[in-house]
Order: C-alpha cells, then structure tokens, then sequence
C-alpha cells in the first residue's frame, strides 16, 4: 500500500473538467483557497495538519501509463487529451499555514496558484488529506486539554476505518498533543514513541493472574503496567498486582515506568480506591491510566469526580473523531490572472450567507496581543497589502460591519501565516518531524485563551476582512445583485 499512486485519487469531474479547459485552450492562472466553515465537535478553533502528505502528493503526480489506459477504457477522454496528461507535471505555486497551527473558519489554509487545469485536478486529493488530519488532529487537542496535562495515548487502529485512517490519523493525534501511539506502523514512518500494555487475553491464557502479572514484569522490568480488571479489579487485580511490585522491590528492580490499567467498571470510583490501595502499599508513584471508550467529555467528567487517573487511553472516539466524523473544508476559486498579469477576482454566492467566498488573491495576518502573547484576531487581506503595526488598526466584523474594534498602535504585533511550500511545482518547504510538530502545535495552543479552548459555547476567535478585501467583495456583490436585476 505505500507504494500506491495516488494520481487517480481524485473525483471524475476533476479530469473532465481538465479535458474541458484543454479543449478550450485554457491555460490561465488561477487561485484556489482551501478553507472550513465549521470548527468541529463545535469547538472554537482547530489545528492544521496533512501538509506533508500534501507535499509528497504534489511531488510524485504523474501518470503512468496503466492510469492513461484505465482512462481510455471509460471512452470519454480524447487522445490529444490523454497524450497531454502522460507528461503531465504540477508546475504551480502552492502556499499554507505550518502543520500544527491553530485556524479558523473561512481564513485560507492553503492556497494553491497554478494554471486552471493543475489548481482542477489536485482538489480532491489534498481535501482528502487535509481534511482528515486536521480533524483528528483537533479532536486529539481536544482531548489533551480535558486531560490537563495528564499524558494521553492514541490506540485506535483497530477501530480505524482502515490502514491510512488508523495510520495517518494516529500521526494526527501525536501533533493534536498525544504523547504516543500504539500504531507500530506509524511509529515507524515517523519516529514517535510507541505505547502499549497487554491484553485480558495475556491474563487469560495462563493459570492464574499472579502468574500473568508476574511473567509479564519479568519481560518488561521497566514498563511494567498491568491490567488488573480482567476478573476483579478491587478483589483480586490490584492486590496482585502489588504483590508483584512488592516482588520486584524486593529484588532490587526499580522500574523507570509501573503502574496499573483499568479497562471497564466505574473509572472514578475504581481509580479512587485504586490509589489508596497503591499508597497503603507503598507505591505512590505507580501509575493509574485508564482506557474504555473515552473522549474529551468523559475524562474531563472524570476529572471533576476526582478520579485519581493520570495516564489515558483513547482509542475509538478519537481516530474516528466519533461525535464528528468529517471536517468541512472545501477548495474554491478566488481569482483569475489576466493578460496584463493582474489578478481578477471571482465570487461565488449563495443565499447561505456563510458560503459567499472571499473574492481575490489573499493572504492574512494573526494578530497578536503584545501583553499577553494571546490571539486578538486574524486579518484576511489582499496578497499585496501590509500593515503598520506602530499605527491604529481598526478591525470589523464583515458580517455586522458597524461592530468595530480599534487596536492602539504598540499594542499588537502581527504574523503572516500562509507561507510558500511549493514554486514551480517544486517543494520549498521541508516538514519538521512529527514531535517537533508536536511542539509547536503546543505552542500554538498557549496562543488561545482558556474561553475560546471550553467545550461548551467556546469563544470566537474573530476572523475579519481587511477594508480593501471588504470593500472589493461588497463591489462584486453589488455588480452581481445588479446582472440578476
């Protein structure tokens, strides 16, 4: 499977449109955005990822020659046509935020400015991608923050919906905040750290569970964490479980990482009692971690009751983002380059208000607030604007334009947030690893505030057009109002 090409990973519509501006002799310049409308799970932001795979996406398109055949077979497609794409290479300008960055709706993470054809043909594949990543990356932020800095590790595959999802989405996880995997795979493609205990199955296969613990401390001295619910965890699991820890001591074995794990029962209530157990006995700094069916709203319910869990297991309903199975991003055209080398504008309308697009070749800038290093807004602009950070800004709401706010100049300092990874059809931009990624991301989570990060009515990191960009979609509306008329 990782040899795959993923040149026909694409919609059919995408290809015959392609034939369409071949035929037409359409080789203009165009500007696409990707962008969201929704943050998901109804939060208040969400974190962007899949810009590496985007990357290795764009490098190895190509068609070979059993993908022109398979072409020809469905008879739609001419064969000036198809002798064009078997030596077809993406030779456009691609620009997005850094994987790890937080977003929001409607602001362009990618932007992709390539003749019409290559812009058509690429759409659905780094929707797909994008699209996936960043939401299992958003939920497993999610989950980190109602953890409060108790280490949280991914284990899905096995619910995943199949070897990309479990694989690549486990990649997501570790840049959303987990600290690791149990996905060997992924672990493997992109140096993470791999975690795991055992199965009841282990318990089960021997005579007792003593013996079970036992042999299993003695191959793993140092990641010693046993799963003490597989008969009774109060009666029988724990107290087992000491005896081995109690054992292991007595040999002079002091293991670096031991604890136990709870798969079932009343998380709160066992886990409690787990703990007065441990340190009656002498090991406070066993580890309890905790596992079956968690998300972001049990464990920080968990949490409240005072459960004396440190350590998460979540699988399921993180790598399937379980409460919301997709993210919203689509890709849309902004604007078209005319003869002289400007860049017309192009609108799309709706009587969904939020799905009138942002017209224009367009950038934008996070801004920062100096004392506090918090988000204030971000700006989408033109790609040609600048701004003054020394002088007043004054940002609006598009939506109610007459809801202003004025940032004194000093006060503010401001990012330019999409950057160029591909020129030319060549990549520019190298991605950092996966743990390096992972930082950052949590870095950039420190840049929200505690309001906009809650579960429950988050928020909203206001997202504003600049008065050019404001002032020439108002234009176009108003042009468009006045052909219907």
């Amino acid at each position: 499977m990782s040899t795959l090409n993923l040149t026909l990973l694409t919609d059919l519509y995408e290809i015959t449109m392609m034939q369409g501006y071949f035929k037409n002799n359409n080789r203009d310049i165009a500007v696409f955005d990707a962008f969201y409308r929704n943050n998901p799970c109804g939060g208040g932001y969400a974190i962007c990822c899949g810009l590496e795979q985007v990357i290795d996406y764009i490098e190895n398109l190509r068609f070979e020659e059993n993908d022109i055949a398979y072409l020809r077979s469905l008879k739609i497609f001419d064969e000036d046509f198809l002798d064009y794409l078997s030596n077809f290479r993406f030779s456009g300008d691609i620009y997005a935020i850094p994987e790890g960055s937080v977003m929001f709706p409607r602001e362009p993470m990618l932007k992709v400015v390539a003749p019409i054809m290559e812009a058509q043909l690429i759409e659905t594949a780094v929707l797909n991608i994008i699209n996936h990543q960043s939401l299992i990356a958003t939920k497993a932020s999610r989950v980190c923050w109602a953890a409060r800095g108790d280490g949280v590790m991914e284990f899905g595959l096995r619910r995943a919906q199949g070897p990309d999802s479990g694989t690549y989405g486990a990649r997501a996880a570790v840049i959303g905040g987990c600290k690791g995997t149990s996905n060997v795979l992924t672990g493997q493609l992109f140096d993470v750290p791999v975690l795991g205990t055992h199965a009841h199955s282990w318990i089960m296969s021997f005579p007792d569970e003593y013996t079970a613990f036992k042999e299993y401390a003695k191959l793993y001295p140092d990641a010693c964490t046993l799963l003490v619910d597989t008969y009774d965890t109060l009666k029988s699991g724990i107290p087992n479980a000491i005896r081995v820890f109690r054992e292991m001591r007595d040999a002079g074995i002091h293991s670096a990482n031991y604890g136990i794990r709870m798969d079932s029962g009343d998380l709160a209530y066992l886990s409690k009692k787990a703990r007065k157990m441990l340190d009656d006995a002498g090991f406070p700094d066993a580890v309890i971690s905790a596992s079956n069916d968690l998300d972001e709203y049990l464990i920080e319910s968990l949490k409240l009751q005072g459960a004396a869990i440190t350590s998460w297991g979540v699988g399921t309903n993180l790598i399937t983002s379980k409460d919301n199975p997709s993210f919203g991003g689509v890709y849309k055209l902004a604007a078209i380059r005319d003869a002289d080398g400007n860049f017309v504008p192009k609108i799309k309308l709706s009587e969904n208000t939020e799905k009138v697009t942002n017209p224009g070749n367009k950038t934008f800038y996070r801004i920062y607030d100096n004392a506090t290093g918090k988000i204030r807004a971000d700006l989408i602009c033109l790609a040609e604007e600048t701004f003054d950070t020394s002088a007043d800004l004054m940002i609006f709401d598009p939506n109610a334009p007459w809801k202003k706010t004025l940032l004194a100049g000093g006060t503010y300092h401001m990012k330019e947030m999409l950057i160029p990874v591909i020129k030319n059809g060549k990549a520019i931009y190298h991605s950092p690893k996966v743990m390096d990624i992972r930082e950052f991301c949590n870095q950039e989570k420190e840049t929200l505030w505690d309001e906009t990060k809650r579960f429950v009515n988050p928020h909203a990191i206001h997202v504003d057009l600049s008065q050019k960009l404001y002032d020439m979609k108002t234009s176009l509306l108003e042009e468009m109002h006045h052909i219907e008329e």
